[in-house]
């Protein structure tokens, strides 16, 4: 099959799946299970008085789609957070081979998110797989710049895992946690950088794409890191989509000050991501490796900090940091990443609640985080893995 072909073929299949236009927002039963498993109190009050119907909000961003049950950055896994209330899509942005753009959280996770190990393209990964053997553990590297995009559009999309023990490639990819599900991964549809912008359009979403950090040296074949951020913006602009609707993204501050003076319009909504790092204090500002006022002042308006780093424990409850409060003084919008991403959280929460860990015993407490981002913090969105908990406790809230 031809490239042109199986391009024709991809939009063929994203616009069946596209239509009909979603008519309602559906949140299910997880949001109201969470809050019927809260303490008494004004918020889970609140909560279980509210019954809808709900609306799309921007305040709720899918996270790679809605990767908690669907493999993420499909067309399936966007779909579901669509219709779950999202307002805001995400398409993490690598390359291939032939320098076009792809939805994927990195450039070098096709090995653990795609079925390319169990094709014949597993033989041009950079580490071809290798079966675990004793105390050595499996190992496979697969990058989408190991595969041209062609190639790239004839693999399915998995649940991001890998058993890490697995003698075979059927065993390595069987790795799938016990609090996410394989039911809905029997089909997972990839998608370009610009099939996502197409999809999302038709979703009625805005746009929130991250330039990730390549795998490979660059330039890459010529291709430099300034090619490859304004090739990110040009496929917005050939779209048609304007630049208010576009919250490009990077943990790269290069990149974003380079959107900032090249593409100014876009610039004003180039979202700056930090994460939390060892010796890192949310209480603490000699700890903090960046100058909040000077990013405002070189242009940044949207700082997107980890969780852990905008709350902090205190006699056993959860509020906002020091760190987010002056992120807030330095007139810093904020964008809070990512909820439901830790599985269960009655044995503390994991990495994303290092921070307020001894008052973490609940699922429902993914809401009482929620809740201090949302009324304490007052960011301006929060992803998710399961976006229909945040779009719940928006429109509960009147946000």
């Amino acid at each position: 099959m031809t490239t042109q072909n199986i391009r024709l073929l991809a939009a063929a299949t994203l616009a069946t799946l596209a239509a009909p236009a979603l008519a309602e927002v559906q949140i299910g039963p997880r949001p109201m299970f969470l809050a019927d498993a809260l303490p008494e109190g004004d918020l889970k009050a609140k909560l279980q008085a509210c019954e809808g119907p709900f609306e799309k909000t921007d305040f709720s961003i899918g996270h790679r789609g809605a990767p908690l049950m669907f493999p993420e950055h499909t067309v399936e896994s966007n779909m579901a957070a669509a219709r779950m209330g999202a307002g805001i899509l995400e398409c993490d942005v690598a390359f291939t081979a032939d320098k076009e753009l792809v939805c994927r959280h990195a450039q070098n996770d096709l090995h653990t998110t795609t079925n390319i190990l169990a094709t014949d393209l597993g033989s041009k990964c950079t580490t071809p797989f290798t079966g675990a053997n004793g105390d050595t553990p499996a190992a496979a590297e697969c990058r989408t710049s190991d595969i041209t995009l062609a190639e790239f559009k004839t693999l399915n999309g998995k649940m991001d895992a890998a058993n890490k023990k697995g003698t075979t490639v059927e065993a390595y990819m069987d790795g799938t946690a016990g609090w996410r599900t394989d039911l809905y991964a029997t089909t997972g549809t990839l998608m370009t950088h610009a099939e996502s912008i197409a999809l999302f359009k038709d979703l009625g979403a805005k746009f929130t794409p991250e330039l990730k950090y390549p795998s490979v040296e660059m330039p890459f074949d010529g291709f430099t890191q300034e090619d490859y951020a304004q090739k990110l913006i040009d496929e917005y602009k050939a779209a048609g989509v304007p630049a208010s609707d576009v919250f490009a993204q990077s943990f790269n501050l290069d990149d974003v000050l380079y959107w900032i003076k090249a593409e100014p319009e876009f610039g004003k909504q180039a979202v700056f991501l930090v994460e939390w790092y060892d010796g890192f204090d949310e209480q603490d500002a000699s700890t903090w490796q960046w100058d909040l006022a000077d990013l405002k002042a070189q242009g940044v308006n949207y700082l997107a900090p980890s969780i852990n780093m905008m709350i902090t424990e205190e006699n056993g409850e959860i509020s906002a940091s020091a760190f987010a409060k002056a992120a807030k003084e330095a007139d810093l919008k904020l964008i809070a990443w990512t909820l439901e991403r830790s599985g269960p959280l009655a044995t503390g929460g994991g990495w994303y609640y290092k921070s307020v860990t001894p008052a973490i015993d609940n699922d429902s407490d993914y809401l009482v985080v929620l809740d201090v981002l949302a009324q304490d913090v007052g960011v301006e969105g929060v992803f998710s893995d399961w976006p229909a908990t945040v779009t719940y406790y928006a429109n509960c809230m009147g946000l």
